[in-house]
């Protein structure tokens, strides 16, 4: 059995970046670059108003004689001469003899004749020409997630696709004689099945839409078959249940035959110590446990963070947050505890109900307050660790 960080080690040194491929940037979202791009342009690409306003030649008078004017979009740019002003919009290229552009607000006007009401500094409310960024020079650096304003700034450059690391392929495997679908009738002995829709829609929540689900029943053959036919289909393998000692366990002796290696099988912590955590070739394998919170305890804190590394996030360990505990609370016991939480700004609530079954804590809980090994208690007031979760 080994330690929480000892894990986290295991799975930063064996896991590896997913294929690269080429996105259109409007389907870049949530991506992490696989490469730095290179900007083709300066930007801006002219000097450029900061404001709806006049363009000036400045000379030592408040009065300009108003020229001419500029839109936004114009190429024309007219030659002023000291003491010359041209209407300018915002986003307008600013005439090379221009050297101020000031508000409308500051100036009034009558006929061509324009008085300012303020004094104003040379290069005021112009954007300069390479200002943002020149051209040759890195826009966003390799490994750079693309958010929304990531997409519009490369889109601003001219950038129409990018290349990124593929989301890895995921198979949700949920193994039991008890388990049956919602809907269904609930007969004696049986259980509604709820880890397979729990991790699917805990994988889209972080925007991994490329996830199938499949069910078995704890039979040796049909573990086996399933098993080494996913784990040839898809990158990443998650299953839940079946990992333990049990009889009707089946999933560590179908993994083993399948020549799955074995990186580390048990973590001391609370809840979620039967983990097992493999690959074989280019697939990396999750055995989660069967009981519901220690699954997705063991998503939020093993398998989001392989998945990070699998799409290029540079990271090489788990980080944490930190808050200002409002509960107590007494560990039972030496492993480690992920408890369920509810984050409030700088302040967290340790919730009832930690049974690694319950999950209506964890519908409750938006973070995860993590105690190591070697704190036995939290006291109110206390500044403890969390994963937040994501919302």
């Amino acid at each position: 059995m080994i330690s929480v960080q000892k894990a986290h080690q295991y799975i930063n040194k064996n896991c590896f970046s997913n294929p690269v491929v080429i996105k259109k940037l409007s389907d870049a979202i949530n991506f992490y670059l696989a490469e730095s791009v290179i900007s083709s342009i300066n930007m801006p690409p002219f000097n450029q108003s900061a404001m709806d306003g006049y363009a000036l030649h400045l000379h030592e008078d408040n009065n300009y004689l108003i020229v001419n004017e500029v839109k936004a979009g114009d190429h024309h740019t007219p030659i002023l001469k000291k003491g010359e002003a041209v209407r300018i919009f915002t986003g307008a290229p600013v005439p090379e003899t221009a050297n101020a552009v000031i508000m409308q607000e500051k100036t009034t006007v009558t006929n061509n004749k324009l008085a300012l009401i303020t004094t104003i500094l040379e290069n005021t409310n112009i954007r300069p020409f390479g200002e943002q960024i020149k051209k040759g020079a890195i826009a966003l650096k390799k490994g750079t997630k693309l958010t929304a304003a990531g997409i519009g700034y490369l889109a601003s450059l001219g950038t129409t696709e990018v290349a990124v690391y593929k989301k890895p392929s995921i198979a949700i495997i949920s193994t039991g004689n008890e388990l049956i679908t919602p809907g269904e009738k609930l007969g004696e002995g049986k259980i509604y099945e709820s880890n397979s829709i729990m991790l699917q829609t805990a994988l889209k929540s972080i925007h991994y839409t490329d996830s199938t689900v499949y069910k078995v029943k704890d039979d040796y053959n049909s573990t086996y078959d399933l098993l080494k036919k996913v784990i040839n289909k898809h990158d990443l393998v998650l299953i839940s249940g079946g990992i333990s000692v049990g009889d009707y366990d089946f999933v560590g002796k179908a993994l083993k035959e399948i020549e799955v290696e074995e990186i580390f099988y048990k973590v001391k912590q609370k809840p979620g110590k039967p983990l097992f955590f493999g690959k074989k070739e280019n697939t990396l394998i999750f055995a989660l446990p069967g009981n519901p919170a220690a699954a997705l305890t063991c998503f939020y804190v093993y398998v989001q963070f392989a998945l990070q590394k699998m799409i290029g996030k540079q990271i090489d360990h788990l980080t944490f947050d930190t808050a200002k505990s409002l509960s107590a609370f007494k560990k039972k016991g030496d492993r480690a505890q992920f408890l369920k939480a509810i984050l409030t700004s700088d302040t967290i609530s340790i919730l009832e109900g930690q049974s690694s079954a319950m999950q209506q804590t964890f519908a409750l809980a938006n973070a995860l307050v993590f105690l190591p090994q070697d704190i036995n208690s939290v006291a109110i007031g206390d500044t403890v660790k969390l994963i937040k979760l994501p919302v």
